[in-house]
């Protein structure tokens, strides 16, 4: 499977951004099963999910501080890559 995300460094700390459908930001058990799920590919960070909507406004879960830092911030200056999760 392929997904997009990023690793980020920011003041000190390393965390995951993982591009998802909206309905997984949209529920919260939703989006816990995937950050649950995913942290085998990203171990010991934190994982914020990422999804936007029909006018492409970028909504996030995870962590409060990671998620106010990505909302100051504009989407292509984020790294993006795609992985291969098996």
């Amino acid at each position: 499977m392929k997904i997009q995300g990023a690793v980020i460094i920011e003041q000190g700390v390393t965390f995951a951004i993982v591009v998802v459908n909206r309905t997984v930001t949209n529920y919260t058990s939703r989006a816990i099963r995937v950050r649950n799920a995913l942290s085998q590919y990203f171990r010991n960070m934190p994982i914020i999910l990422m999804s936007q909507d029909s006018n492409g406004t970028p909504h996030y879960y995870g962590r409060k501080d990671i998620v106010a830092f990505l909302r100051s911030i504009r989407l292509d200056q984020i790294p993006w890559k795609e992985y291969h999760i098996y």
